[in-house]
């Protein structure tokens, strides 16, 4: 059973940068065909995709928040990590980390993820 779990601070201060981790437990997080996502959700507003880490190593953005958002992985730990920087209010969100599977017919489902966690941007 895989599973994923956040872990960061909880309270951000403006213009800071916020770092977060998912350790997975169950899986590799270099097997073929799982990309690594990070995905939020502010509050009274739907889900929103920010960027991945695939198994290879690569790494998308959302085109909205490329310019502040790193994405990278410790294999050796199992744990791959998100960084926004310049954070203000708007992003506050529950942020969660997902795991994606990127073959045949289920291309693109979401098939595990992480209980999220709050972060709140406030001085």
């Amino acid at each position: 059973q895989v599973q994923l779990q956040e872990s960061g601070p909880g309270l951000v201060k403006p213009s800071q940068t916020l770092s977060l981790t998912c350790t997975v437990s169950g899986g590799s997080i270099t097997a073929t065909y799982y990309a690594w996502n990070w995905i939020r959700q502010p509050p009274g507003k739907g889900l929103e995709w920010m960027g991945v880490i695939v198994y290879d190593g690569s790494t998308y953005y959302s085109p909205s928040l490329k310019s502040r958002t790193s994405i990278f992985r410790d294999t050796s730990k199992k744990q791959f990590s998100l960084q926004l920087s310049s954070v203000t209010p708007e992003d506050t969100a529950v942020y969660y980390c997902a795991r994606e599977f990127l073959y045949g017919s289920s291309y693109g489902y979401y098939d595990y993820w992480g209980q999220g966690t709050q972060v709140t941007v406030s001085s």
